[in-house]
């Protein structure tokens, strides 16, 4: 039986390769899986499936300023190629709060200084390669593969440096490697950060984006797999009876729900305002209105900041919170992890919500499996700082270009329009057509992906692929 090694470089695979669908498919493949794990998630002790924990894993301090650079080069590319300033918002400000950071940022400002030839881009791949193989990371990394014998390393996450040295390691030992693309927006940001023998990705649109941001690579590498981040929604065993998820979260069953779900304090700085806008109008419309209406709060897992908590404790008797079951596991925002749970928790707040409202996140897919519409948010509230957040962005980044058209959602330009857009949701007067046809072109797979990954891992150990 063939052995495949899935690589969670982070926190971010657990819901699509632990928790969700994955696992259930494994019976029908002759293939054993093992989870070589970085994240401080007991996947043996709370799953019961077999892992190797990473220890001490840390990667060349010249490589992770190598990362800022070549994503800054590949970013000002992309600008100058297309003309699209959008690009040149993904480039993040450098620090310069501390001495050391002063230093690394002037040393990532000479690796752009000299690397500013377009073919300079691949080469950084072998300079993140080159520092890699130095460290004590990618000697217990070789060590590992040496004793396991695994005959494929799956990555699930091709954005954190800490991914580099075990898949450098394993083709170094002529170990064929996949990696996952994690999110739908991540190939035109720039955050592509190690190499693979064969790469999945979503769709056929995503497949043009990797070949387009990233020429060397090879199409026959490209495979097609859709994305396990959806196939919660379709297991009807997750979903649980209207009453009992009312009670158990203290909803009212005689009202209808709008599900607020929260965003980080990047995206959407000024997000407590959005929810106290909806709160407003709802509360407006229940005082003169026979249908009554709520608002479920699910706020954004890595938001930290309490700035709902006014808000919420304000219009109790509209706004009952949710929050996402994730654990912080460690002191950054890549150490907060989903528990097993949250995926049936948020299937059951979407299908017992009449629609889902937010600034453009990808919970419009989430909704659209359960054939509820979304509204995007899109004006600044009075209460924000349009010189310091401005949400015409937003909606300028290159993701949202895949769009079919502007019906994919329903907007909300201005506060007013949420009384507008809650008469239309309550008359039943909308379409998802448009919104199916988005997500069908974001992800071709996306009530079978786990099946299709399997599929496409048991051909490549079964014909020992190795580019």
């Amino acid at each position: 039986m063939k052995k495949v090694f899935v690589f969670l470089p982070d926190g971010i695979g657990l819901r699509n390769f632990v928790f969700g669908e994955f696992q259930k498919v494994a019976s029908k493949f002759n293939l054993t899986f093992s989870y070589w794990n970085n994240t401080e998630y007991p996947i043996q002790e709370k799953v019961g499936l077999n892992e190797i924990k990473i220890e001490n894993a840390k990667n060349h301090f010249f490589s992770d300023l190598i990362k800022r650079a070549k994503k800054e080069l590949e970013l000002r590319h992309s600008y100058k190629e297309t003309g699209d300033k959008i690009y040149l918002s993904y480039i993040l400000k450098a620090p310069y709060n501390t001495f050391k950071n002063f230093i690394k940022s002037q040393l990532v400002n000479f690796l752009i200084l000299i690397n500013r030839n377009e073919n300079s881009i691949e080469k950084l791949f072998g300079k993140i390669a080159h520092y890699e193989r130095k460290t004590a990371y990618y000697k217990q990394s070789l060590k590992t593969l040496q004793q396991e014998k695994p005959d494929l390393l799956f990555c699930t996450n091709q954005r954190p440096i800490l991914a580099a040295a075990p898949m450098l390691a394993a083709r170094d030992l002529r170990i064929p490697t996949a990696v996952f693309i994690f999110s739908w927006d991540n190939l035109p940001k720039g955050i592509l950060v190690v190499e693979a023998d064969y790469y999945f990705v979503w769709s056929k649109h995503m497949k043009q984006e990797l070949l387009h941001y990233y020429p060397h690579i090879d199409k026959k590498q490209i495979k097609i797999t859709g994305s396990p981040q959806f196939e919660g929604h379709f297991d009807e065993s997750l979903i649980i009876k209207r009453e009992e998820f009312f009670d158990k979260y203290k909803l009212d069953l005689s009202k209808k729900y709008i599900l607020f779900s929260g965003d980080d304090v990047t995206t959407s700085p000024f997000d407590h305002f959005y929810l106290e806008d909806l709160a407003k109008i709802v509360r407006e419309k229940n005082s003169i209105n026979d249908i009554k209406l709520g608002i479920i709060y699910r706020k954004c897992p890595v938001d930290f900041t309490g700035r709902h908590l006014a808000i919420t404790n304000e219009f109790k008797d509209v706004i009952v919170c949710i929050d996402p079951l994730w654990e912080k596991l460690g002191n950054s925002w890549d150490t907060v992890m989903p528990l097993q749970n949250d995926n049936q928790l948020l299937a059951n707040t979407i299908r017992y919500s009449e629609l889902v409202v937010n600034v453009g996140s990808s919970m419009v897919f989430d909704a659209v499996c359960h054939n509820k519409p979304s509204a995007y948010i899109n004006y600044n509230t009075e209460k924000g700082d349009v010189s310091k957040w401005d949400i015409q962005k937003i909606y300028k980044f290159i993701h949202f270009k895949s769009m079919p058209s502007k019906e994919a959602v329903l907007w909300v330009n201005i506060k007013d329009d949420y009384s507008t857009l809650i008469d239309t949701i309550l008359k039943g007067n909308f379409k998802l057509e448009q919104t199916k046809k988005w997500f069908s072109k974001i992800n071709n797979f996306p009530k079978d992906s786990s099946e299709e990954i399997y599929r496409t891992i048991d051909y490549l150990v079964l014909n020992n692929s190795k580019i």
